[in-house]
């Protein structure tokens, strides 16, 4: 599974940047100015690096999310969920979304955490509800 992934991202970044590599390997007597070479050549090398680092920060914001979430809904296993969204990304972050309790989120009166409307004891406190 982790090499088919590999291979679609080296598939994608070919697709992607093929028209910077023949700009950067162009030669003097193709009539492309020397300078469009080099930009070619400065994109392809900042976008294969900024794309794995933009993959990595979505990844962990959708984790800490994730465990937020999981946290003031009540669920009994947020790290279950956050291996989940970690391992699947947006895909499990998706799962996450259908499958966790919903409704609107409320206010403890003890902590001030947000909590689910339906849940009697705070996920965060303990502190239970009089209403």
């Amino acid at each position: 599974m982790k090499q088919k992934l590999i291979k679609a991202w080296i598939f994608i970044l070919i697709l992607l940047f093929f028209p910077s590599l023949i700009f950067a390997q162009a030669q003097p007597q193709q009539e492309i100015p020397p300078e469009f070479g080099c930009a070619a050549c400065g994109i392809f090398t900042g976008a294969t690096i900024f794309i794995p680092i933009a993959i990595f920060v979505i990844n962990i914001a959708i984790l800490i999310w994730v465990a937020r979430d999981a946290k003031n809904r009540g669920m009994a296993n947020p790290v279950l969920w956050m291996l989940t969204s970690f391992f699947l990304g947006v895909i499990g972050l998706i799962i996450y979304i259908f499958s966790r309790p919903s409704g609107p989120l409320v206010q403890c009166q003890n902590c001030n955490n947000r909590k689910l409307e339906l849940l009697k004891t705070c996920p965060h406190c303990g502190h239970t509800s009089t209403e």
